[in-house]
Protein backbone atom coordinates (compact mmCIF):
# COMPACT_ATOMS: atom_id res chain seq x y z
CA UNK A 1 0.00 0.00 0.00
CA UNK A 2 1.23 3.53 -0.85
CA UNK A 3 1.86 5.55 1.77
CA UNK A 4 0.34 8.86 1.63
CA UNK A 5 2.76 11.62 3.40
CA UNK A 6 0.39 15.17 4.11
CA UNK A 7 0.98 18.18 6.53
CA UNK A 8 -1.36 20.77 8.11
CA UNK A 9 -3.99 22.41 6.52
CA UNK A 10 -3.49 25.44 4.81
CA UNK A 11 -0.13 24.15 3.66
CA UNK A 12 2.75 26.45 3.78
CA UNK A 13 5.93 25.92 2.50
CA UNK A 14 7.52 23.80 5.34
CA UNK A 15 3.97 21.34 5.26
CA UNK A 16 4.16 21.64 1.13
CA UNK A 17 8.18 21.26 1.10
CA UNK A 18 8.48 18.53 3.84
CA UNK A 19 6.18 15.88 2.41
CA UNK A 20 7.75 15.91 -1.13
CA UNK A 21 11.00 15.35 0.98
CA UNK A 22 10.08 12.46 2.87
CA UNK A 23 7.78 10.89 0.10
CA UNK A 24 11.44 10.86 -1.81
CA UNK A 25 13.14 9.41 0.96
CA UNK A 26 11.09 6.85 1.38
CA UNK A 27 10.40 6.01 -2.16
CA UNK A 28 14.37 6.38 -3.24
CA UNK A 29 15.83 5.20 0.25
CA UNK A 30 13.50 3.06 2.10
CA UNK A 31 12.16 1.02 -1.05
CA UNK A 32 8.22 1.93 0.12
CA UNK A 33 5.91 3.23 -1.69
CA UNK A 34 4.62 6.79 -1.05
CA UNK A 35 3.39 10.03 -2.13
CA UNK A 36 3.47 13.91 -0.81
CA UNK A 37 0.22 15.09 -0.42
CA UNK A 38 -1.69 18.36 0.45
CA UNK A 39 -4.63 19.39 3.13
CA UNK A 40 -5.32 22.25 0.77
CA UNK A 41 -3.73 24.49 -2.42
CA UNK A 42 -0.51 26.20 -0.86
CA UNK A 43 0.34 29.70 0.16
CA UNK A 44 2.01 31.84 -2.52
CA UNK A 45 5.24 31.18 -1.29
CA UNK A 46 4.62 27.36 -1.01
CA UNK A 47 3.78 27.81 -4.88
CA UNK A 48 6.94 30.01 -5.65
CA UNK A 49 9.41 27.45 -4.39
CA UNK A 50 7.30 24.69 -6.09
CA UNK A 51 8.09 26.41 -9.60
CA UNK A 52 11.40 27.85 -8.73
CA UNK A 53 12.69 24.40 -8.05
CA UNK A 54 10.80 22.28 -10.88
CA UNK A 55 8.88 20.71 -8.45
CA UNK A 56 5.11 18.81 -9.15
CA UNK A 57 2.20 20.37 -6.67
CA UNK A 58 1.29 17.60 -4.65
CA UNK A 59 -1.77 15.88 -4.81
CA UNK A 60 -4.66 18.02 -2.73
CA UNK A 61 -6.77 15.38 -0.93
CA UNK A 62 -9.74 16.59 2.10
CA UNK A 63 -9.41 13.53 4.20
CA UNK A 64 -8.32 9.92 4.30
CA UNK A 65 -9.89 6.33 4.01
CA UNK A 66 -9.85 4.16 6.73
CA UNK A 67 -6.75 1.84 6.58
CA UNK A 68 -4.68 4.17 4.77
CA UNK A 69 -1.07 3.91 5.69
CA UNK A 70 -0.14 7.84 6.15
CA UNK A 71 2.71 9.91 7.87
CA UNK A 72 2.38 13.03 9.22
CA UNK A 73 4.49 15.97 9.09
CA UNK A 74 5.06 19.55 10.59
CA UNK A 75 1.88 18.60 12.98
CA UNK A 76 0.74 16.57 15.44
CA UNK A 77 -2.66 18.08 15.93
CA UNK A 78 -6.19 16.20 14.82
CA UNK A 79 -7.65 19.93 14.41
CA UNK A 80 -5.01 20.51 11.59
CA UNK A 81 -5.28 16.61 9.98
CA UNK A 82 -8.41 15.37 7.77
CA UNK A 83 -11.27 14.52 9.85
CA UNK A 84 -10.67 10.82 9.74
CA UNK A 85 -7.43 10.71 10.41
CA UNK A 86 -8.05 8.58 13.03
CA UNK A 87 -9.39 5.64 11.14
CA UNK A 88 -5.99 6.01 8.89
CA UNK A 89 -3.04 3.66 9.70
CA UNK A 90 -0.61 6.70 10.88
CA UNK A 91 2.87 5.12 10.38
CA UNK A 92 5.11 7.99 11.36
CA UNK A 93 4.80 11.10 12.95
CA UNK A 94 7.61 13.92 12.51
CA UNK A 95 7.05 17.64 13.88
CA UNK A 96 8.76 20.51 15.61
CA UNK A 97 5.66 21.84 17.49
CA UNK A 98 4.78 21.20 20.89
CA UNK A 99 2.80 17.48 21.51
CA UNK A 100 -1.29 18.27 21.39
CA UNK A 101 -2.78 15.06 21.89
CA UNK A 102 -5.96 13.14 20.53
CA UNK A 103 -4.23 11.13 17.54
CA UNK A 104 -5.30 7.06 17.70
CA UNK A 105 -2.88 4.71 16.07
CA UNK A 106 -2.96 1.00 15.21
CA UNK A 107 -0.28 0.47 17.42
CA UNK A 108 3.61 1.54 18.19
CA UNK A 109 5.15 3.88 15.47
CA UNK A 110 8.12 5.96 14.77
CA UNK A 111 7.47 9.49 16.41
CA UNK A 112 10.21 11.75 16.17
CA UNK A 113 9.47 15.91 17.59
CA UNK A 114 12.25 17.89 18.01
CA UNK A 115 12.86 21.86 18.96
CA UNK A 116 14.06 22.48 15.79
CA UNK A 117 12.54 25.65 13.53
CA UNK A 118 11.58 23.29 10.95
CA UNK A 119 10.53 19.71 9.93
CA UNK A 120 13.02 20.38 7.05
CA UNK A 121 15.75 20.35 9.42
CA UNK A 122 14.68 17.36 11.36
CA UNK A 123 14.42 15.50 7.79
CA UNK A 124 18.15 16.49 7.30
CA UNK A 125 18.84 14.64 10.20
CA UNK A 126 16.77 12.26 9.76
CA UNK A 127 17.98 11.03 6.55
CA UNK A 128 21.35 11.39 7.14
CA UNK A 129 24.24 10.68 4.03
CA UNK A 130 21.77 10.01 2.43
CA UNK A 131 20.82 13.08 1.83
CA UNK A 132 24.02 12.95 -1.20
CA UNK A 133 21.10 11.03 -3.26
CA UNK A 134 18.92 13.28 -3.39
CA UNK A 135 18.17 15.38 -6.61
CA UNK A 136 19.01 19.29 -6.80
CA UNK A 137 15.45 19.93 -6.36
CA UNK A 138 14.73 18.17 -3.07
CA UNK A 139 17.59 19.68 -1.22
CA UNK A 140 16.48 22.96 -2.61
CA UNK A 141 13.08 22.79 -0.94
CA UNK A 142 14.86 21.23 2.21
CA UNK A 143 16.63 24.96 1.73
CA UNK A 144 13.49 26.85 1.28
CA UNK A 145 11.47 24.74 4.25
CA UNK A 146 14.01 26.02 6.75
CA UNK A 147 14.53 29.91 5.53
CA UNK A 148 10.76 30.04 5.46
CA UNK A 149 10.31 29.16 8.57
CA UNK A 150 13.09 30.61 10.30
CA UNK A 151 12.18 33.94 8.17
CA UNK A 152 16.04 33.90 7.60
CA UNK A 153 16.97 33.41 11.09
CA UNK A 154 14.89 36.51 12.10
CA UNK A 155 12.61 34.22 13.64
CA UNK A 156 13.20 33.68 17.66
CA UNK A 157 12.81 29.56 16.85
CA UNK A 158 15.69 29.51 14.85
CA UNK A 159 18.61 27.64 16.26
CA UNK A 160 22.24 27.52 15.52
CA UNK A 161 21.69 24.09 14.09
CA UNK A 162 19.33 25.49 11.41
CA UNK A 163 21.19 28.00 10.50
CA UNK A 164 23.86 25.48 9.82
CA UNK A 165 21.97 23.17 7.88
CA UNK A 166 21.07 25.84 5.33
CA UNK A 167 24.21 27.40 4.97
CA UNK A 168 25.54 23.94 4.29
CA UNK A 169 22.52 23.28 1.54
CA UNK A 170 23.19 26.58 0.34
CA UNK A 171 27.12 26.25 0.07
CA UNK A 172 25.95 22.64 -1.93
CA UNK A 173 23.86 23.85 -4.50
CA UNK A 174 25.07 27.29 -4.73
CA UNK A 175 22.67 29.84 -3.68
CA UNK A 176 22.89 32.67 -2.35
CA UNK A 177 20.37 32.83 0.44
CA UNK A 178 19.31 36.26 0.71
CA UNK A 179 18.90 36.11 -3.01
CA UNK A 180 16.73 33.24 -2.68
CA UNK A 181 14.76 34.30 0.66
CA UNK A 182 14.18 38.13 -0.56
CA UNK A 183 12.33 35.95 -3.71
CA UNK A 184 10.16 34.27 -1.43
CA UNK A 185 9.32 36.25 0.77
CA UNK A 186 8.12 38.58 -2.25
CA UNK A 187 6.15 35.79 -3.08
CA UNK A 188 4.51 35.54 0.31
CA UNK A 189 3.65 38.91 0.12
CA UNK A 190 1.59 39.20 -2.57
CA UNK A 191 -2.00 38.68 -1.41
CA UNK A 192 -3.97 40.50 -4.22
CA UNK A 193 -5.58 37.56 -5.35
CA UNK A 194 -6.98 36.44 -2.15
CA UNK A 195 -10.41 37.75 -0.40
CA UNK A 196 -10.16 38.77 3.41
CA UNK A 197 -11.84 34.85 4.51
CA UNK A 198 -8.75 33.68 2.70
CA UNK A 199 -6.73 35.90 3.88
CA UNK A 200 -7.68 34.87 7.61
CA UNK A 201 -7.25 31.39 7.40
CA UNK A 202 -4.36 31.39 4.74
CA UNK A 203 -2.02 30.37 7.64
CA UNK A 204 -3.65 29.72 10.60
CA UNK A 205 -4.18 27.61 13.89
CA UNK A 206 -6.98 26.58 15.85
CA UNK A 207 -6.42 27.32 19.70
CA UNK A 208 -8.28 27.33 22.52
CA UNK A 209 -7.46 29.12 25.71
CA UNK A 210 -9.78 27.80 28.52
CA UNK A 211 -13.43 27.74 26.79
CA UNK A 212 -12.62 30.09 24.30
CA UNK A 213 -12.30 29.36 20.93
CA UNK A 214 -9.44 31.15 18.80
CA UNK A 215 -8.25 30.88 15.06
CA UNK A 216 -4.75 32.74 15.77
CA UNK A 217 -3.59 33.58 12.25
CA UNK A 218 -0.32 35.23 11.07
CA UNK A 219 0.61 36.99 7.68
CA UNK A 220 4.30 37.12 7.15
CA UNK A 221 4.93 39.97 4.77
CA UNK A 222 7.30 42.58 3.70
CA UNK A 223 5.23 44.33 2.71
CA UNK A 224 2.49 45.12 5.60
CA UNK A 225 1.12 48.37 4.89
CA UNK A 226 -0.66 46.50 1.73
CA UNK A 227 -2.30 44.04 4.45
CA UNK A 228 -3.36 46.21 6.92
CA UNK A 229 -4.67 49.19 4.08
CA UNK A 230 -7.47 46.31 4.02
CA UNK A 231 -7.90 45.99 7.86
CA UNK A 232 -11.51 47.14 7.68
CA UNK A 233 -12.52 44.75 5.35
CA UNK A 234 -10.61 42.20 7.01
CA UNK A 235 -12.05 42.75 10.34
CA UNK A 236 -15.69 43.28 8.99
CA UNK A 237 -14.73 39.35 7.66
CA UNK A 238 -13.86 38.05 11.07
CA UNK A 239 -17.44 37.19 12.57
CA UNK A 240 -18.66 35.15 9.40
CA UNK A 241 -15.13 33.42 9.40
CA UNK A 242 -15.36 32.40 13.20
CA UNK A 243 -19.11 31.54 13.34
CA UNK A 244 -17.96 28.75 10.15
CA UNK A 245 -14.88 27.82 11.63
CA UNK A 246 -16.31 27.00 15.15
CA UNK A 247 -14.36 30.15 17.24
CA UNK A 248 -15.28 32.62 19.62
CA UNK A 249 -12.73 35.28 18.03
CA UNK A 250 -10.13 35.61 14.75
CA UNK A 251 -6.81 37.04 15.78
CA UNK A 252 -4.71 38.43 13.00
CA UNK A 253 -1.16 39.29 13.24
CA UNK A 254 0.44 41.04 10.37
CA UNK A 255 4.28 39.95 10.99
CA UNK A 256 6.08 42.73 9.29
CA UNK A 257 9.36 40.67 9.03
CA UNK A 258 11.96 43.48 7.62
CA UNK A 259 10.73 45.35 10.83
CA UNK A 260 10.31 42.48 12.89
CA UNK A 261 7.24 43.53 14.46
CA UNK A 262 3.23 42.41 14.68
CA UNK A 263 0.29 44.00 14.40
CA UNK A 264 -2.48 42.97 15.78
CA UNK A 265 -6.02 43.89 14.33
CA UNK A 266 -8.05 44.83 17.25
CA UNK A 267 -11.74 44.60 16.31
CA UNK A 268 -13.68 44.50 19.39
CA UNK A 269 -13.43 44.76 23.21
CA UNK A 270 -12.95 40.97 23.46
CA UNK A 271 -9.70 41.03 21.04
CA UNK A 272 -8.84 44.18 22.97
CA UNK A 273 -8.84 42.24 26.34
CA UNK A 274 -7.33 39.38 25.21
CA UNK A 275 -4.22 41.77 23.75
CA UNK A 276 -3.71 43.91 26.90
CA UNK A 277 -3.56 40.81 28.86
CA UNK A 278 -1.27 38.49 26.42
CA UNK A 279 1.41 41.12 25.63
CA UNK A 280 1.27 43.58 28.23
CA UNK A 281 0.55 46.30 25.56
CA UNK A 282 -1.87 49.20 25.99
CA UNK A 283 -4.85 49.11 23.46
CA UNK A 284 -5.13 52.64 21.72
CA UNK A 285 -7.46 51.70 18.22
CA UNK A 286 -7.81 49.01 16.01
CA UNK A 287 -4.41 48.11 15.69
CA UNK A 288 -2.03 47.62 18.35
CA UNK A 289 2.27 46.79 17.32
CA UNK A 290 3.95 44.38 19.17
CA UNK A 291 7.87 45.05 19.09
CA UNK A 292 9.96 41.88 18.54
CA UNK A 293 6.43 39.26 18.00
CA UNK A 294 7.53 37.04 14.90
CA UNK A 295 6.50 33.67 15.92
CA UNK A 296 3.19 32.70 16.69
CA UNK A 297 4.72 28.97 17.95
CA UNK A 298 7.22 30.55 20.67
CA UNK A 299 5.58 34.39 21.30
CA UNK A 300 2.14 34.34 20.38
CA UNK A 301 0.48 31.22 21.26
CA UNK A 302 2.12 30.59 24.65
CA UNK A 303 1.59 33.90 26.01
CA UNK A 304 -2.66 34.14 25.08
CA UNK A 305 -4.95 34.55 28.05
CA UNK A 306 -8.55 35.75 28.02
Amino acid sequence: MTTKVFGHKAPDTDSTGSPIIWAWYLNEVKGSAAVPCLLGEPNTEAAFVLTHFGLDKPQIISDVDAGDKVVIVDTNNPAELPASINAADITAIIDHHKLVGGLETKGPIDITIRPLACTATLMHDLIGEDLDRAPDAIKGAMLACILSDTLEFRSPTTTDHDRAVCDRLAKDLGIDLSDLAQKMFEAKSDVSAFSEAELLRMDSKEYKVGTTGLRVSVLETTAPAVVLARKDALMAAMPAVATEDGADEVLLFVIDILNEQATLLVPNDTVKTIAEASFDCTVEGDTVVLPGVMSRKKQIIPNLKV
